[in-house]
């Protein structure tokens, strides 16, 4: 037994530990850091531009699958109380789309990135269709 734990340990003999504990603490940190979400809701910044994820508002449609989830960046125009939730609508350059989330936080005026579910209501009414498109915040 004896042996066998001399054989185990017997790389590190002559060498530090301390680049080992470094290396192994940067791998570590990399990996929680990688694991994080940079898009969560509610990030706020000014000029903040998240990547390739955030969808333009624009080119959310109503006929958009109703399982289709995405990213938004903009900034929070209006909000309106619901019974348990917050409704907020957001716009940026190309458009603005209504946010359904448990938020109730963002002020008028702050910079968001919400993850949501496209969702459409329909609304009929006079034979014509005054539906709309919406998030529910994920």
């Amino acid at each position: 037994m004896r042996q066998i734990r001399n054989l185990s340990l017997s790389f590190l003999y002559g060498h530090s530990i301390v680049p080992y504990r470094l290396g192994l603490t940067f791998f570590l940190i990399t990996g929680l850091c990688s694991c994080g979400n940079l898009t969560s809701t509610g990030l706020r910044g000014a000029g903040l531009k998240i990547g390739t994820n955030v969808t333009p508002i624009g080119e959310i449609k109503a006929k958009q699958d109703n399982q289709a989830i995405v990213y938004i960046q903009g900034q929070v125009e209006k909000q309106a109380p619901l019974i348990k939730q917050w409704a907020y609508k957001i716009k940026d350059s190309t458009g603005k789309i209504w946010v359904v989330t448990n938020q109730k936080n963002l002020g008028e005026g702050s910079e968001v990135v919400i993850k949501g579910k496209v969702r459409y209501r329909s609304i009929p009414l006079a034979g014509k269709e005054l539906g709309e498109v919406y998030l529910e915040e994920e």
